[in-house]
C-alpha cells in the first residue's frame, strides 16, 4: 500500500500546475552555450570504475543500453533485480553507470553527468555501433545534459529512453527543500537553474530517438497529467514518443519508484523501443500486459520483497542531513555563452 505522503504530494503537484507553466524553467537559449560548441574536458575521477559492463558489449551485434538510476540509489538497486536480468534474458548487451564519489545521485548532477558522458562514448567505443541511454526519474534525463553540452555524444546514441525523467523538473521537489536539501534535488525543482540549461537551446536533437514513459500517478515527478508535463519532450529535430502508461493501460496506476522497476506496461514500451527503428509505439504493445503484475525479469517472491527495501533506501537517503546544502550548485562555466575557452 502506498503512504498517505504520496497521496498528498500528487494533491501539491496537481495544484502547482502553473508553477511549472509560469516558471523561470522554460527560459529560451539567451546566454546559454550554443549547442554545437565542443563540451569541456572530463574532470571528475575515477572514470573507468563508473562503468560496468556485460562481455557482448564489445562488439556488439545488436544495440546495446547503458542504464541510469535514479536519485536516492545506485545501478544496482534500481536495476539489478529487473532490468539487468530482463535484458540478459533477452540476450540485450548492456552497461550500469554510477559516479564512485556520490553512489546515490545526490549530488551536483553536472558532476555526474560527466560520467554518463564517459559511459556514452566508452560504449560507444565497445561496441563499435550507437548505443540507447535508459534511466529512471534523475537517470530518465542525466543523459539530455551530456547530449546537450557535449554535442560529440548525439552521433554516438540511436535511443534515448525515459522511465519518469524529470525533464523539466518537478513541482513537488521544493517541498522537500525546506530550508534545504542534497543538491541533485535542488536542480530538479521545476524553475532550477538546472532545468532552464538543460532545456536552452532545443529539447532532441536530430537523428535520435526518445521514448519518454510517464504516469499520471506518479507522485514525485510531476505534473505528468498529459503529453505537455515534465517528463515530455518537444521540438528539436528528434523523433519522439511521449507516452502515458495509461495510453496502454487505462487502468493502471504505477507510483514513480514502480515505473522504473517493475512496471510491465513501461517495460514492455521500452523493449518496443529497442527492438524497432525509432520511439516506441503504443499500438504495438500487446493489451495483455494490462493484466499483469511485474515485468517479465522480476522474480515473483523475491522482487516485491526488493521493492520494500528500495522503499527504504530511497526515504533513507532523502532524510540524511549531511547530504543537505542550502542553495542549487551554480551552474558550471562551460554551461554559459561567454565562458572562456
Amino acid at each position: 500500500m502506498r503512504p498517505p505522503l504520496r497521496y498528498c504530494l500528487l494533491t501539491v503537484a496537481v495544484a502547482a500546475l502553473l508553477a511549472l507553466v509560469g516558471g523561470s524553467g522554460v527560459a529560451g537559449a539567451d546566454g546559454y552555450a550554443p549547442v554545437d560548441r565542443p563540451g569541456p574536458a572530463l574532470t571528475v575521477p575515477d572514470l573507468a570504475k563508473s562503468l560496468r559492463c556485460t562481455a557482448d558489449v564489445r562488439n556488439a551485434t545488436r544495440e546495446p543500453v547503458l542504464l541510469t538510476p535514479a536519485t536516492t540509489v545506485d545501478s544496482d538497486q534500481n536495476f539489478g533485480f529487473d532490468y539487468e536480468p530482463l535484458f540478459r534474458g533477452l540476450g540485450i548487451p548492456y552497461c550500469v553507470s554510477d559516479s564512485p564519489v556520490d553512489p546515490y545521485n545526490m549530488g551536483d548532477m553536472q558532476l555526474r553527468a560527466q560520467y554518463v558522458t564517459y559511459g556514452i562514448r566508452e560504449m560507444y567505443r565497445l561496441a563499435g555501433r550507437r548505443i540507447a541511454v535508459m534511466g529512471h526519474s534523475q537517470g530518465g534525463m542525466i543523459m539530455r545534459w551530456s547530449l546537450r553540452f557535449w554535442p560529440d555524444t548525439r552521433g554516438m546514441v540511436d535511443d534515448v529512453i525515459g522511465m519518469a525523467g524529470t525533464n523539466h523538473g518537478s513541482v513537488v521537489v521544493p517541498a522537500l527543500c525546506v530550508p534545504d536539501c542534497a543538491p541533485a534535488l535542488w536542480q530538479q525543482r521545476a524553475n532550477s537553474a538546472f532545468m532552464t540549461a538543460l532545456n536552452s537551446g532545443q529539447e532532441t536533437f536530430p537523428g535520435i530517438s526518445y521514448t519518454e514513459i510517464y504516469s499520471r500517478t506518479d507522485e514525485f515527478v510531476q505534473p505528468n497529467l498529459d503529453d505537455h508535463g515534465t517528463s515530455s519532450l518537444h521540438g528539436g529535430g528528434g523523433k519522439v514518443t511521449n507516452v502515458a502508461v495509461q495510453d496502454v493501460c487505462p487502468l493502471a496506476v504505477p507510483e514513480h519508484l514502480l515505473i522504473g522497476t517493475m512496471d510491465p506496461v513501461t517495460s514492455a514500451l521500452a523493449v518496443d523501443a529497442l527492438t524497432h527503428s525509432g520511439p516506441a509505439d503504443p499500438s504495438r504493445i500487446e493489451r495483455a500486459v494490462c493484466g499483469r503484475l511485474l515485468m517479465p525479469g522480476v522474480d515473483p517472491v523475491t522482487g516485491p520483497l526488493t521493492f520494500a527495501t528500495l522503499t527504504a533506501q530511497v526515504a533513507a537517503q532523502l532524510t540524511v542531513a549531511a547530504r543537505r546544502v542550502p542553495s542549487e550548485p551554480a551552474l558550471a562555466c562551460y554551461v554559459t555563452a561567454d565562458c572562456p575557452r
